[in-house]
């Protein structure tokens, strides 16, 4: 887990989390990146990513935005500063990316959204701007210097005629100049301005779903109210938990505020994949079938899968991918630590690896 340095984790959870920004000074200390700008552009020449190069920067009043697929030919032709480089959902391909989710599981695995990796030359942002959405910004190489404001956060402060979503009115109110190892977090509505200080910054962006209201009644094929339609969920207080796949009912009742709605329809828009993830399930499981069960192998859950659990009582409900997952004659322990591990041995639980197995959820470490 991250070092919060003079606070505790519970004390992030009460005083910051989705109420304001906080600078975390090597919150992985002696972190080394697990991916290095010029493997980051190589991914970006794949299909499987989805990437966008973005040139342009405030001084100049100019913005470009292109979309991958990318060459080595569209690097070459970039200029020597104020350009970036994004792509998205890394951890979904790159083991060394997904593994470093864990670092963050002090807040529930199922929140989690993806990880997208940046690379800057200097000069290089995608301009000031806000979302709905939780963020923590790990650095992985280089130097950046955020400017954060709570001003002006409004759909109508965008410039029109730019291809990005950028602030036409923003007014720094805090300057963090951040180092490898050290996190921003940034909750949401709170605008943000990341600018690279020099030409090797990369920037790990971990985000955190924002459930709006019209999703959640499109979910259960209803018409949002349009008192309703700019509306978010908001999560509930936080404890420290070493069950980062539950759905406690404080979760529950949080929705609740916005629509009528059970459990196991939460547990279900929770976990939903969006299509990019659903076509990689449906890839690996093409390229799968005819692999063997291997009762010696230790196995994980697959990257792009997410799992949760509802507990009443002694019942245990498990939702993958959208779904309700019913088991055979495995006890609610095991369960658990599945969700909360993403991890089973078939030494210690052999049927449970095999019901997995069997429905292309797992394979092997």
């Amino acid at each position: 887990m991250i070092h919060f340095g003079k606070i505790s984790q519970q004390q992030f959870l009460n005083e910051y989390w989705q109420k304001k920004p906080l600078l975390i000074k090597q919150a992985l200390p002696d972190f080394i990146s697990p991916i290095t700008p010029d493997e980051l552009a190589g991914l970006a020449l794949e299909e499987e990513f989805e990437s966008r190069l973005i040139t342009g920067a405030i001084h100049a009043k100019k913005w470009s935005l292109r979309n991958g697929v990318f060459t080595p030919q569209d690097f070459s032709n970039l200029p020597k500063q104020d350009w970036t480089l994004l792509v998205q959902g890394v951890d979904r391909h790159i083991d060394a990316v997904h593994n470093l989710i864990t670092e963050f599981d002090f807040i529930p695995r199922w929140r989690f959204d993806d990880v997208m990796i940046s690379y800057a030359t200097t000069g290089g942002s995608v301009g000031p701007h806000f979302d709905y959405y939780d963020v923590f910004l790990l650095q992985g190489t280089g130097r950046r210097r955020w400017h954060l404001s709570t001003q002006d956060c409004e759909l109508g402060n965008y410039l029109e005629d730019a291809p990005l979503r950028i602030m036409r009115k923003f007014n720094a109110e805090q300057v963090f100049d951040v180092e490898p190892g050290d996190v921003l977090y940034i909750p949401p509505k709170v605008a943000h301005h990341g600018v690279s200080l020099d030409d090797n910054c990369t920037t790990l962006s971990f985000g955190y779903r924002a459930y709006s209201a019209q999703e959640l009644f499109e979910f259960i094929d209803k018409p949002c109210p349009k008192q309703l339609s700019q509306s978010y969920y908001q999560d509930p207080q936080w404890q420290h938990t070493e069950q980062p796949a539950l759905i406690p009912d404080s979760a529950i009742q949080q929705v609740q505020t916005l629509l009528e709605i059970d459990g196991v329809s939460v547990a279900k828009f929770v976990t939903k994949l969006d299509t990019m993830d659903v076509q990689n399930l449906q890839l690996f499981e093409y390229d799968n079938q005819d692999e063997g069960f291997d009762p010696h192998s230790n196995y994980q859950l697959h990257p792009v899968c997410k799992a949760a659990y509802l507990q009443k009582n002694n019942a245990v409900q498990v939702f993958i991918n959208g779904e309700e997952i019913k088991f055979s004659d495995i006890n609610n322990q095991a369960l658990m630590d599945f969700c909360n591990t993403r991890q089973v041995n078939p030494l210690h639980h052999l049927e449970l690896a095999k019901q997995l197995f069997a429905q292309y959820l797992i394979l092997p470490i």
